[in-house]
């Protein structure tokens, strides 16, 4: 299985390596090196790397690069997912996952590691199980623990581990019990330039905090289950249910986890909630050229478009812009040719707008085709996929946890062709 795991940061520098079953020299990360700088951005790093004795398995997430390297033939899917687990663990001790954080805590990183994995295969992934293993850091248990020697690994086997529901904690008690759900859905979609969809689809999740005592049994159901194309689960929902009745049933984790994410294609007719008129214009005998695009809500959306980002590659000829924008604030560099443009909020009845000339180097022939737009916005309490959660229940007690449901909608490549 995984026999060493490297951590690079964005620099290409190994600030943390961890080994179980034999030491490899970091010598091997030389054909990741070799690949990073073939890659134009950090997130087109081949995902699987051969090399002749090994393979580089790696995933890129908050600056970080996690290099898994394994010496034989092992589904790259199940490596990948474990260096997710990672990423998450790291995350939920610490409350973010940076390389200052990594070295600010690498002890702990190192039993977490340690825990995390018996020689090279997956053991204890549970963050109920870990905590019990490894305590969260605290300032009083530091202090304690310099004073008096000791470590945050735990004396006991936690309770939870050999039964056949791992990944919640026994003798679990609150004195409110609560149930919180949030859907949050990321669109991916490229519209041509008469304003039609070529593509769009839908990756969604929902993460959930419970807050309940005992051993609580919960049903969620949804209004329309049928929307969902490929789901995938927490291991406490019992599958079958979802297969005969689409209804999940599970037994929860205590606190939050992501209970399924699931996926929603074109195929059933995906509406944007956004729209994009544009004109981006060169001229045929000159230096110049015409940039003017204006974004704004859908009329039957009715919900407020918020953290608007826009994005846009110009072409190599062009030297530099003289642009005007009625919102927000804009950028060019011109040595990436990139032109950032935060809009922020839209406010209903003004339109934001971008306006202005492109200046060409002199000399340059026109460009052969017209930049694309990359658009990101984020948009509260909206699921554009139409999935709605209907109810939830608990067997076994009286009161109703059921406390509400929050949506957000973002758009990650919104990508429209001019």
């Amino acid at each position: 299985m995984i026999h060493s795991l490297f951590l690079v940061n964005s620099s290409g520098d190994i600030f943390l390596e961890k080994h179980w079953k034999s030491a490899v020299s970091r010598s091997v990360c030389d054909y990741f090196f070799e690949a990073q700088e073939k890659a134009v951005e950090a997130d087109n790093v081949p995902p699987v790397i051969p090399t002749p004795h090994h393979y580089l398995v790696n995933i890129y997430r908050e600056r970080i690069f996690f290099v898994a390297v394994i010496q034989s033939e092992v589904p790259p899917l199940f490596v990948i997912e474990f260096l997710h687990r990672v990423v998450e663990t790291i995350q939920d001790y610490f409350g973010e996952c940076s390389e200052v954080t990594v070295k600010d805590n690498v002890v702990i990183v190192y039993e977490l590691l340690e825990e995390m994995l018996d020689n090279g295969f997956p053991l204890a992934t549970e963050s109920n199980i870990l905590k019990e293993l490894i305590k969260p850091p605290t300032i009083l248990r530091s202090v304690v623990n310099t004073i008096t020697g000791s470590s945050n690994v735990g004396d006991h086997l936690p309770t939870g581990q050999l039964s056949n529901i791992p990944w919640r904690t026994a003798r679990v008690k609150y004195t409110n019990n609560e149930a919180y759900f949030d859907v949050t859905e990321e669109i991916d979609a490229i519209i041509d330039k008469l304003g039609s969809t070529v593509f769009a689809e839908i990756q969604g999740v929902i993460d959930a905090c419970i807050k309940l005592s005992g051993m609580p049994d919960l049903t969620l159901s949804f209004m329309n289950p049928r929307l969902l194309d490929d789901v995938s689960f927490h291991p406490c929902v019992r599958f079958k249910r979802w297969e005969a009745e689409r209804v999940l049933s599970f037994i929860p984790p205590d606190g939050n986890f992501r209970l399924m994410s699931y996926h929603v294609s074109s195929q059933n007719l995906v509406a944007l909630p956004v729209y994009v008129k544009h004109n981006i214009s060169f001229h045929e005998n000159g230096s110049t050229g015409r940039f003017d695009i204006t974004i704004g809500p859908k009329q039957t959306m009715g919900k407020t478009v918020e953290g608007v980002l826009v994005t846009v590659h110009m072409p190599k000829v062009v030297q530099n812009v003289n642009l005007t924008a009625v919102q927000g604030n804009h950028t060019f560099d011109p040595v990436t040719k990139l032109l950032v443009w935060d809009v922020g909020k839209i406010t209903l009845p003004k339109l934001p707008s971008l306006k202005g000339l492109i200046r060409l180097q002199s000399g340059a022939p026109k460009p052969e085709e017209n930049p694309s737009l990359n658009i990101q916005f984020r948009i509260q309490q909206l699921a554009v996929s139409g999935l709605k959660v209907n109810r939830l229940d608990m067997y076994g007690e009286r009161y109703k946890p059921f406390k509400g449901v929050k949506y957000v909608t973002k758009a990650g490549n919104f990508q429209v062709r001019t």
